[in-house]
């Protein structure tokens, strides 16, 4: 039985109740039962009435709570074990996997200096991941993390972490007003094009890549809307390879833009690279 059944059920019981009482009263009881003992017995014979047609209803209407209930629990679990997916994925793995290269740098260091200035990277990045741990667990508890950097910072220390860390040269091309972006958009945004310069680096060999984000004003709908574009110069990928089983990078980038209305697009470019394009409304929350 649905739930709008039992609503209205709830509602025409009582109603149906007192209606045959009084028909049944004045039609056969009349000679029987005087009208002072009758409006005393109506409401005892309606409460009688409705309590027992009503029990198996309100106890229907019970377990519907709490199955919803129990729902709720399994989707919030689900949801916290997705995030916490997503801030391993988007934060943890990345710093191993950039751990991982200047190992790799470290043990084909020739002098001194770069062996040196290799151990002081790996010191940084093991503190980024120490960050990115604490971070995760901030945000499974619903506590915002204080980020030390500001939002294009952040953007910047992403491009340096590449030219430093494999030597692509990196550009920014930044034409996007103060204030378009929601803190929620920032943050998602920082992480799609986080993912996307660490595919770069794992898969690409590339050795330029350009980021350029620009806005623009729909005085119609009286709405922003961005495009942001990642290319690079590499090996270029087909769409096939994009989503064969074990890769995840761009089907959580485009979870991330559709939870916010956007678009993620990935396009090989001629004669080589691969452009990754981000899309959509932008604005407060």
């Amino acid at each position: 039985m649905s739930y709008k059944w039992l609503k209205w059920l709830i509602l025409w019981i009582p109603t149906v109740a007192i209606g045959l009482w009084e028909y049944l009263r004045h039609s056969l009881l009349l000679p029987f039962v005087s009208m002072d003992l009758g409006n005393i017995l109506a409401p005892v014979f309606v409460f009688i009435i409705t309590l027992t047609l009503l029990r198996a209803l309100f106890a229907k209407l019970e377990n519907m709570q709490e199955t919803l209930q129990r729902e709720r629990i399994v989707k919030a679990a689900f949801e916290e074990r997705e995030q916490l997916a997503r801030e391993l994925h988007d934060g943890i793995s990345q710093s191993l996997f950039m751990l991982s290269v200047k190992l790799d740098k470290l043990e084909r260091a020739k002098t001194v200096t770069d062996a040196q200035q290799t151990t002081d990277q790996i010191r940084r990045t093991v503190r980024h991941v120490y960050d990115d741990v604490r971070q995760s667990i901030a945000n499974l508890h619903d506590a915002p993390f204080p980020a030390d950097l500001s939002w294009m910072q952040s953007i910047h220390h992403l491009t340096e972490e590449m030219e430093q860390t494999c030597g692509i040269r990196t550009k920014v091309e930044w034409n996007v007003q103060d204030g378009l972006f929601s803190h929620k958009q920032k943050v998602e945004l920082l992480a799609i094009m986080r993912e996307a310069l660490m595919n770069v680096q794992k898969h690409a060999k590339a050795e330029h890549i350009l980021i350029r984000c620009g806005s623009e004003l729909n005085p119609d709908l009286k709405q922003s809307f961005f495009r942001c574009f990642i290319s690079d110069d590499g090996i270029g990928a087909a769409q096939e390879r994009l989503y064969e089983k074990g890769k995840y990078g761009v089907k959580m980038m485009q979870d991330r833009a559709e939870a916010l209305g956007w678009s993620v697009t990935v396009q090989e470019r001629k004669p080589k690279g691969t452009t990754v394009e981000i899309s959509g409304r932008s604005g407060s929350e």
